[in-house]
């Protein structure tokens, strides 16, 4: 995630700050500081950090437990609205993803239990609502915060765990993708209810209710799109028709064909046909600026386009755009050379085009039926 800064690793797991959580404990030590001097500042801050290390304890429950369904988790960055585990993959085994999910807010339940057990923690009336109340002890408030997370944080909507608790049990009895549809579409209806209460009480609500409804929408269409790419061949979802640009090829000429297409992505091959990376749109308007009209397409450090066989499977390349978080998938002929892009775009407008073409049977891009 860019704007992060790493602070060290812990079990193979990166851990970031992201600068916007540096920047909000800077603002509330300013404002505790205007309010109440220096004592109170230092106050709000140690809560505060203290806080976020419960919620990257949250995370580790669930690197931890992805960890041993063989789930790995390349970093985990700590966020002013809390934490995100980047898993490299979301298991569709419906036990594993219910485990997975359940283990962050348990890690919540068992911090408050155990400030309650050995810190002499008491739960107090209105404690998670008044966190910034120094009359209440630093262990009170941070026990019904954790309680409070663990309770937020199941609410059955996505991103939320409680949504992909929902999916997991939904998915013991039905399919997967009509799992994921009920579960996004429940979690749409509380996104409309949080919206709702955040116009009549806290209008923090209605931020929480537009990021809960398309975090919920781009689960379902992630999930549709995983689904529609088994077993269908590579070349069904594949762009054949695209510019590129010569490793030797001057800036300006990439300006050109940037303003001659609309492409976001231009590959970068060689003589050969064989790519060496890929530039996008930002990439080529930064060159411009920094290196010259008159510098090569080499010199402006295209990055690494990950590529596939054009033997492969969909499958195959929609997960290395996940895994890669790449914007364009190369395909590769047997020589290597490249003969066709596959984005999120193109398997969208495959899974439409199936949606369209009358018939239950899998189909080719332009009704054929596939392998024929």
């Amino acid at each position: 995630m860019s704007w992060s800064l790493s602070i060290g690793t812990v079990a193979g797991t990166v851990v970031r700050i992201h600068l916007t959580f540096l920047l909000f404990l800077a603002w509330i030590f300013a404002a505790s500081y205007a309010s109440g001097g220096a004592g109170a500042a230092w106050s709000s801050t140690l809560f505060l950090v203290l806080l976020f290390g419960c919620v990257l304890l949250h995370e580790f429950g669930h690197i931890f437990t992805a960890r041993y369904f063989g789930v790995a988790t390349p970093y985990v960055t700590l966020l002013p609205i809390g934490g995100v585990a980047q898993l490299e993959r979301i298991p569709e085994e419906p036990g594993q993803e219910f485990l997975i999910a359940i283990a962050g807010p348990l890690v919540n339940v068992a911090i408050a239990l155990l400030l309650m057990l050995f810190a002499g923690a008491s739960l107090q009336s209105g404690a998670a609502a008044a966190v910034e109340n120094g009359q209440i002890s630093l262990v009170d408030r941070l026990a019904a915060v954790n309680l409070f997370l663990a309770l937020f944080n199941m609410i059955p909507a996505f991103p939320m765990d409680g949504g992909r608790v929902l999916r997991a049990l939904l998915a013991t009895r039905m399919g997967y993708v009509r799992a994921t549809g009920i579960a996004a579409a429940i979690g749409q209806f509380t996104a409309f209810a949080l919206g709702f209460i955040g116009l009549l009480y806290n209008p923090i609500l209605i931020f929480i209710a537009i990021f809960v409804y398309l975090a919920a929408s781009s689960e379902a269409h992630m999930v549709s799109l995983r689904a529609v790419s088994r077993g269908v061949p590579v070349s069904h979802a594949m762009m054949t028709q695209f510019a590129t640009l010569s490793p030797e090829a001057h800036v300006d000429e990439a300006v050109q064909t940037l303003l001659a297409t609309s492409q976001g992505e231009f590959p970068v091959v060689d003589g050969a046909g064989k790519p060496v990376g890929v530039l996008g749109r930002g990439d080529i308007i930064r060159a411009i600026r920094t290196i010259g009209p008159d510098a090569r397409v080499a010199d402006a450090t295209p990055v690494e386009m990950p590529v596939i066989g054009h033997r492969k499977c969909l499958e195959d390349a929609f997960k290395l755009l996940q895994d890669k978080q790449a914007p364009a998938i190369g395909v590769t002929d047997a020589a290597g050379r490249l003969v066709g892009l596959v984005t999120s775009e193109t398997i969208s407008e495959m899974m439409m085009l199936q949606d369209a073409l009358p018939g239950t049977g899998r189909r080719g891009p332009w009704g054929r039926p596939a392998g024929v």
